[in-house]
């Protein structure tokens, strides 16, 4: 099969890796140069635009960042479905609002390619070691038919629906309840090293404790270490993620109350620190209660 991958950043890399090393044609397209020329060297094939990549392309996996972008990637002008052939598929694999992947879905249906519907979880590592989790939603026909795409670049698979917008539901699910994990680490990191407990002590106990999961040990591993930035985990992104979370809920009349106190402390630690990832979030909390916990000590400002 012949593959593509739009988007080329910390998740889309790691598709565009783990589909080489599974021995399929890979081309891809992003607007950064030095992602091109990173995908170049591990033996892609970079082309100019979302036609260019869909032409002759069995399935093409789209990881932007916004409903917008993918919108425009599938449907536009110069999009894939102005070259994809009929029987040819579309992996959704980033995340936007159901309701957009229900609207590209139902524009997307009469050219006769499929969009599977399919947003992922395990972040960076998850992407790069292709060990993500896939919330699948197609019919049954088209996910047997581009299961070896998707475990190429997966662990588990999970077939949550057969219709565009199902896939981002479960998503917005599941993002309710990682925003809240973590806002709740950042929190207790921050009392903590106010307590003068050194971080490392508080990894040793909450990995091996019942809240212990890999969202709390790996947000605490970046805390302790001081690492905020350049971990594959922007804050732009969970930022997002949650807005949809939030959104979904309105839509429902769900009330989410602690996924709407974890969006309050990304909407604080995205406007302090812009360039940061997730956990950058800590120090907004750290700056209020002057002190900051690392893995050997607390320390007080």
């Amino acid at each position: 099969m012949k593959i593509g991958v739009i988007g080329l950043g910390d998740m889309g890399s790691g598709l565009a890796k783990n589909l080489l090393a599974g021995g399929f044609d890979v081309a891809g397209l992003d607007l950064k140069p030095e992602r091109v020329a990173a995908f170049r060297d591990m033996g892609g094939e970079p082309l100019g635009s979302p036609a260019e990549v869909g032409e002759g392309a069995d399935a093409v996996f789209v990881m932007v960042m916004t409903g917008a972008e993918a919108r425009a990637v599938i449907l536009g002008e110069e999009g894939l479905r102005s070259t994809m052939a009929p029987g040819s598929a579309v992996l959704l694999t980033a995340t936007i609002r159901p309701s957009e992947a229900r609207e590209i879905g139902a524009e997307l249906a009469p050219s006769g390619i499929h969009l599977i519907d399919t947003p992922v979880s395990g972040g960076f590592p998850g992407a790069q070691g292709g060990t993500l989790t896939m919330m699948a939603a197609a019919p049954d026909e088209v996910l047997d038919r581009f299961r070896p795409v998707m475990d190429a670049v997966s662990a588990n698979i999970h077939r949550v629906g057969t219709r565009p917008g199902e896939g981002q539901t479960v998503k917005a699910c599941l993002q309710s309840l990682i925003g809240a994990q973590f806002s709740a680490t950042f929190e207790a990191a921050a009392l903590a090293a106010k307590a003068g407990v050194p971080g490392q002590v508080i990894l040793d106990v909450f990995s091996t404790s019942s809240a212990g999961c890999g969202v709390v040990n790996n947000a605490l591993e970046k805390i302790i270490d001081r690492r905020f930035e350049g971990t594959g985990s922007h804050i732009n992104t969970m930022w997002k993620d949650l807005t949809i979370s939030m959104g979904l809920g309105e839509e429902l009349s769900v009330p989410l109350h602690t996924a709407g106190a974890a969006m309050q402390i990304f909407h604080a630690g995205r406007a302090k620190y812009p360039d940061g990832d997730n956990w950058t979030c800590t120090r907004v909390i750290e700056d209020i209660v002057g002190a900051e916990l690392h893995r050997e000590k607390a320390v007080k400002r």
